[in-house]
């Protein structure tokens, strides 16, 4: 290959276009004749994301729940209070 020859922009290894990403704008999703590809499934991480999400959301709304952990602890620390009232007293 001479050094006179123009080099063919669209093989060539250019950073910006080797390292090119596709846009967000794209759908990648859709196929040629428009109809949509079955949606895939999400993964473990996205699924928990979502779900701490929801619950950040929820909080936000004051739809705040004690976790049942907590509850059974409180419980426990009343009945151990109660019962060594009555023996101690």
């Amino acid at each position: 290959m001479s050094q006179d020859a123009p080099k063919d922009e669209s093989t060539g290894t250019d950073d910006d276009a080797a390292g090119a990403k596709p846009s967000p704008d794209s759908d990648a999703a859709s196929t040629d004749d428009g109809s949509a590809a079955p949606e895939r499934k999400p993964s473990r991480l996205e699924r928990r994301r979502e779900k701490i999400r929801d619950e950040i959301e929820r909080n936000r709304r004051g739809e705040y729940s004690v976790p049942t952990w907590v509850l059974v602890v409180v419980l426990i620390a009343v009945i151990v209070g109660w019962a060594l009232l009555i023996i101690l007293a």
